[in-house]
């Protein structure tokens, strides 16, 4: 069976429009001191990772998202130039709150240890991220990409050294609800 085609219109990333995702953060004057304007990072899990993130072949698809339970997570293009990412909500749940939802959601245990609900098809957003800005992404924000239309993009990536090992958890929209989404940019 044929899988079902979600087309998205991309929102343009502002701190308003991310803010339910995390923050879009963009330049600063030189000595301006730290506050809501800088990301609001969590890196206490484990050792940082700072690093250059070479992509190839990212189309304006995808079928799969992921994320991370234990960090918040810093993704921008080197140039400024435009790439797109889907995001979804957090949907991590704590132990009192499966004791609480007595079966009313369904429930997925992580690789990772954690719980969380899978994110629904009419929760993905996808947001196009312009200029010389990076997303912060929150605990647990489900996230497809960075995509792209260039062959090749570089982008710096800031998350825990380890997050890619122990701390990726993946839901398969193909797989799980039949659907592949596609970017109409």
């Amino acid at each position: 069976m044929e899988p079902k085609v979600v087309t998205l219109k991309p929102i343009e990333a502002t701190p308003s429009t991310f803010k339910d995702y995390g923050q879009v953060v963009e330049a600063s004057p030189d000595g301006q001191e730290f506050g809501p304007h800088d990301a609001q990072l969590d890196l206490s899990r484990g050792i940082p990772r700072f690093y250059i993130m070479h992509l190839e072949n990212r189309p304006l698809k995808f079928s799969s998202i992921t994320h991370h339970a234990s960090v918040t997570q810093c993704l921008g293009s080197i140039g400024g130039h435009v790439w797109y990412l889907g995001v979804a909500k957090p949907s991590i749940v704590d132990s009192n709150e499966i004791k609480d939802d007595k079966g009313k959601r369904r429930i997925v245990q992580s690789r990772c240890g954690h719980s969380y609900v899978p994110p629904d098809i009419e929760d993905v957003l996808v947001f196009k991220v312009a200029g010389s800005k990076f997303l912060k992404l929150n605990h647990g924000t489900w996230h497809a990409g960075p995509l792209f239309k260039a062959d090749t993009m570089d982008f710096y990536n800031l998350e825990l050294s380890n997050t890619n090992t122990i701390d990726h958890t993946t839901h398969n929209f193909k797989k799980d609800n039949g659907a592949v989404f596609f970017i109409d940019e």
